[in-house]
């Protein structure tokens, strides 16, 4: 599904229980009005805005980086030590994503799940789906695992403000400015693992990929196309001091799941019912039986 595709359609995935030939669609979640307006798919470089696309961005984001070091420094070897302390493996966790126009690099985050050739991993992450450290959640939960970006920013692999470099499976189009550690999407999204945790597991990829990827991109894309060196400092400011505006995934999460609750305390109330009837079935049988009816029926 490519990025022109809007939250708005309905999304249609398989459910437990239904035969192959049935499918049931689930309600899209429509985008708040002030940014359906202004929505394209990605930027060309002609859409890009003069500050994205000017050596001037590239020089902000060095200086400010450089002239952080001092703070930065002591804090990314506390965290290294808590990584290394918690939990075997490396400190780092290295993966390849996809950087302006479709440059491969190398992204370096702290490690903030198992390191063990056994565990399963899942392709898109909620607060309990996966087999997180000791400080795993911390880290994630206060962004500290992006920190070592820093160091890709200074290699021109990243900006601080931009698109999050996606995996090569999910980066569907390219891309014509570098990815950022922080963005539009990125703040709209903060708490993007806590939210997906209240979907149904087996809805959780349809939803991520056709849902929430392509409005990350349509955010990014419609503000890379307007940004300015204030609206970047803003960003970052508002990233530093956790001031996240979440309305909007709330808005695309909201029409899936609470049709979904809504379904799940019915089905909830009709096993009752149907269990309510069996005991009655099996008391009956009890009178009949010298065994324990608690015994038979798992009342203990």
């Amino acid at each position: 599904m490519d990025g022109a595709s809007i939250a708005t359609e309905t999304i249609e995935t398989s459910t437990t229980g239904t035969s192959p030939g049935q499918r049931k669609k689930l309600p899209g979640a429509t985008l708040n009005r002030r940014y359906r307006s202004r929505l394209f798919v990605v930027p060309s470089p002609q859409q890009l805005s003069v500050w994205s696309r000017s050596g001037a961005k590239r020089f902000f984001d060095c200086s400010c980086v450089a002239l952080a070091l001092p703070v930065l420094v002591p804090v990314l070897l506390a965290v290294a030590a808590g990584v290394s302390l918690t939990s075997p493996g490396p400190v780092l966790f290295l993966q390849k994503r996809v950087g302006r126009l479709g440059q491969v690099f190398t992204i370096a985050k702290f490690r903030t799940m198992l390191h063990e050739a056994d565990v399963r991993y899942n392709a898109v992450s909620t607060t309990e789906n996966q087999p997180f450290t000791l400080v795993g959640p911390f880290l994630r939960r206060w962004k500290l695992d992006e920190l070592p970006q820093v160091f890709n920013v200074l290699l021109g692999h990243m900006s601080l403000v931009g698109p999050r470099p996606k995996i090569p499976e999910h980066e569907k189009v390219e891309v014509p400015c570098r990815p950022g550690i922080t963005g539009a999407a990125t703040v709209a999204f903060a708490r993007e693992e806590a939210m997906l945790e209240r979907v149904p597991s087996h809805q959780l990829d349809d939803f991520y990929h056709s849902v929430i990827l392509p409005t990350k991109r349509e955010l990014d894309a419609e503000y890379m196309g307007r940004a300015t060196f204030a609206s970047d400092l803003r960003l970052i400011v508002t990233s530093i001091l956790r001031r996240w505006d979440t309305s909007l995934a709330e808005q695309l999460l909201n029409p899936l799941v609470d049709p979904l609750e809504s379904e799940d305390m019915s089905r909830s109330l009709n096993r009752k019912g149907a269990h309510h009837d069996h005991h009655d079935h099996d008391d009956q049988h009890a009178l009949l039986s010298p065994e324990p009816a608690s015994l038979r029926t798992g009342t203990r």
